[in-house]
């Protein structure tokens, strides 16, 4: 795990094992290509993405499949962002977020204490742009104003595999892209012991 701090609030960036992206894909495959499964998971109208569909995965799926995973990093993520230990950590909302050319993700910010976003598949040359520039289908994490010596905006380039963790109130936006294929994410909100919440 890589902890750091680009503009104040605390972020970490993880790589999820194989395995585990493998098992998230083709259950969501299996809820896609599944009417009923596809309307009783929808998830689009509790969020605020403009993109093609969000679908909430089981309590029981996300128990057996990244839970374990979750936790051990969600706690080395507080001891080594504030040097506390804790191990009441509960799973608010697990789901995943389709995302296809020129769909994006408004700026907005999360409930919980802390959430995640993690990678399941990228389209090829996701950042191809006319202005060679890479923010296409990319995430920004926006904290404050830019002044001397420090930034307001991280950028993230996505891998399938990456998951960065970060505060629940740090504002975040997945820009649009121009070329084909689906930009698949999951996303999270956790809570945490009361009293180490307070202080993150």
């Amino acid at each position: 795990m890589k902890v750091f701090n680009p503009f104040g609030p605390v972020l970490a960036k993880v790589k999820i094992p194989k395995k585990i992206v493998n098992k998230i894909n083709l259950e969501v495959d299996k809820i896609i290509f599944n009417k009923k499964l596809s309307k009783k998971n929808d998830y689009s109208k509790k969020v605020v993405g403009q993109v093609y569909q969000e679908i909430r995965l089981s309590d029981q799926f996300t128990s057996k499949v990244i839970k374990k995973f979750l936790l051990k990093n969600i706690s080395s993520y507080i001891k080594k962002s504030i040097n506390q230990n804790t191990n009441k950590i509960k799973i608010k909302n697990f789901w995943v977020v389709r995302q296809f050319k020129n769909e994006y993700n408004p700026i907005h910010f999360h409930d919980g204490d802390i959430s995640g976003v993690g990678y399941l598949k990228i389209p090829k040359n996701l950042t191809k742009n006319k202005k060679n520039t890479k923010t296409n289908g990319t995430i920004d994490f926006i904290s404050g104003q830019k002044s001397f010596l420090s930034n307001s905006i991280h950028n993230h380039v996505p891998k399938v595999g990456d998951m960065i963790i970060f505060p629940n109130y740090l504002m975040h936006t997945a820009y649009p892209f121009s070329v084909e294929g689906e930009r698949r994410s999951f996303s999270f909100n956790l809570e945490v012991d009361k009293k180490i919440s307070k202080t993150i």
